[in-house]
C-alpha cells in the first residue's frame, strides 16, 4: 500500500512513539533510550512524514562508510549522530535494515535546569540528516559511553538524583558533539573551502546581474538552498572558515559591492541602495556606516580625494 504523502503524524508523547514502533512502554515519561534493532513496524502502515514534540539524538550505523566529497573521502566509517528538535518534520523509516541507539527527550525534562534555555545554542539540532556528525573510533566510544550511562540510570531505581544525572549526561553528550562537529568542519576544510568559493560566486553574480533589484537582498535560506545545505550548517561551516556566519558574509559582500559602485559611478545613494536590493536607502546607509564607520557619501568623497593626491 502506497503511503499518502500528505499525511503528517504528530507524536505527542513517548508512549505514542513506542506504541507505533512496537516497543515496550518507556520507563520514564520524559526520556526514552531505544535500541533501533528492537523497533518492530510495518513501513507501509506508517504515515509518510512524522513530527515529534521532543528532541531526538540518534546514533545510526546506516551512516557508516566514508562519505565522498568531490574526489576525496573525508569522514570516518564508524556511524554518525543525527539530531532533531521538537517540531521538525522528517520522513518515516522505509524499512531498510539499520542498527543503532536513540534518545528521545521531552523538553519538560529540562525544566528548572539551565539547559532548558541553552539547548537552543546547539545549532546542530537544525542540521539536515545528510549533515550528520560522523564519528571516529574514539569519538564513537565516548558517545556510546554516555548513552550507556543514561540507559543504566533509566534501568536503575529512579530516585531524587536520577534526573540530575540524566540531564548532566545529556549536556555532556551535546558538548562532546559540539567538539566533534568542530573537528568535522576542520577535516572537511578543503571541501568547505570549495563551498565558500561557490557561495561567493553566487553572491557576486547575484549583485552583478541585477537580480537584487527585483528579488531583494538574498536570504541565508536562499543561499543554503543553492548549496544544498541547511542554513544552520552553512552558517557554522562559514564561521569555522571565515569567522563570519552566513548573514554576516552577505552583509560583507553587500558592502564590498557598494564600495565598488560608489568608487566607479556617479549613482546616488538611493540608486545604489535600490540596485543592491534595499527597499529603503536609509537601511543601506545604516548598514554601510555600521560596517565601515563612514556614510556612503563620505566614503565616496574620501575615495575621490585619496586618488587625486
Amino acid at each position: 500500500m502506497k503511503k499518502d504523502e500528505s499525511v503528517v503524524y504528530k507524536f505527542e508523547s513517548l508512549t505514542d512513539f513506542h506504541r507505533m514502533f512496537g516497543l515496550p512502554k518507556p520507563k520514564h515519561p520524559l526520556i526514552s533510550y531505544i535500541d533501533v534493532n528492537e523497533m518492530n513496524y510495518e513501513p507501509t502502515e506508517l504515515p509518510a512524514a512524522l513530527i515529534m514534540d521532543f528532541y531526538k539524538i540518534a546514533f545510526k550505523t546506516t551512516l557508516c562508510g566514508k562519505a565522498k566529497y568531490g574526489q576525496s573521502y573525508y569522514d570516518f566509517g564508524e556511524g554518525g549522530l543525527v539530531f532533531t528538535s521538537p517540531g521538525q518534520v522528517f520522513e518515516s523509516p522505509d524499512g531498510t535494515a539499520t542498527s543503532g541507539k536513540m534518545l528521545l527527550v521531552h523538553p519538560d525534562l529540562f525544566l528548572s535546569y539551565s539547559l532548558s534555555k541553552r539547548i537552543k545554542q546547539y545549532g546542530f539540532f537544525s542540521y539536515a540528516a545528510n549533515e550528520a556528525l560522523h564519528l571516529s573510533d574514539d569519538e564513537r566510544s565516548t558517545v556510546m559511553t554516555v548513552f550507556e550511562i543514561i540507559n543504566e540510570e533509566l534501568n536503575s531505581r529512579i530516585d531524587d538524583f536520577s534526573q540530575d544525572v540524566i540531564v548532566s549526561q545529556i549536556e555532556l553528550l551535546l558538548n562532546y558533539s559540539n567538539r566533534f562537529y568542530k573537528r568535522q568542519f576542520i577535516t572537511r576544510k578543503a571541501v568547505n573551502s570549495d563551498q565558500l568559493q561557490k557561495l561567493e560566486a553566487i553572491l557576486d553574480q547575484y549583485f552583478s546581474d541585477g537580480k537584487a533589484v527585483y528579488s531583494g537582498i538574498p536570504t541565508v535560506q536562499d543561499l543554503a538552498d543553492q548549496l544544498n545545505l541547511s542554513p544552520g550548517y552553512m552558517s557554522d561551516m562559514l564561521r569555522t572558515l571565515t569567522g563570519q556566519n552566513a548573514q554576516q558574509l552577505i552583509h560583507y559582500r553587500l558592502v564590498e559591492k557598494a564600495k565598488d559602485i560608489l568608487s566607479t559611478t556617479d549613482l546616488s545613494v538611493a540608486e545604489i541602495a535600490y540596485q543592491l536590493g534595499f527597499e529603503h536607502p536609509q537601511s543601506f546607509s545604516r548598514l554601510f556606516k555600521l560596517k565601515t564607520d563612514q556614510s556612503p557619501l563620505k566614503f565616496r568623497t574620501s575615495f575621490v580625494q585619496q586618488h587625486k593626491n
